[in-house]
């Protein structure tokens, strides 16, 4: 048996997206918000393709506050270019549900306070 037939392909996974988000007021926070999620979410504007269910990492900056907060998730939603009513595209990501996860839903929601009860339209809903 020649070597070559001994060398079986190993599954390569992928590694998950690394986007970076500035979020630097108020409005763009609950714009970008996604609190009907279990563990909430933010929308990312990008032009890079994903497809449902890729996972990604983020390094979210909010307002003034220089940390960046690293968070895990998966895209839920996708809006294509040229997407009805203007709006903008890129791709919602549902945080995980693990530390940092738990961290940035506090966070935002904290930030946003009284107005997560807001009618305004978002990125997604």
């Amino acid at each position: 048996m020649a070597e070559a037939d001994t060398i079986k392909p190993v599954a390569q996974t992928a590694r998950p997206s690394v986007l970076s988000l500035n979020i630097n007021s108020k409005s763009a926070l609950y714009a970008a918000y996604m609190p009907l999620l279990r563990n909430g979410g933010i929308f990312i504007p990008t032009t890079r393709n994903y497809a449902m269910g890729d996972e990604v990492f983020m390094l979210l900056s909010l307002m003034d506050d220089p940390a960046k907060i690293p968070i895990a998730g998966t895209v839920v939603w996708i809006t294509p270019v040229g997407a009805h009513n203007n709006k903008v595209q890129g791709i919602g990501v549902h945080f995980k549900s693990d530390e940092s996860g738990t961290e940035a839903r506090k966070r935002i929601e904290a930030l946003l306070g009284g107005v997560m009860n807001s009618g305004r339209p978002t990125h997604t809903v």
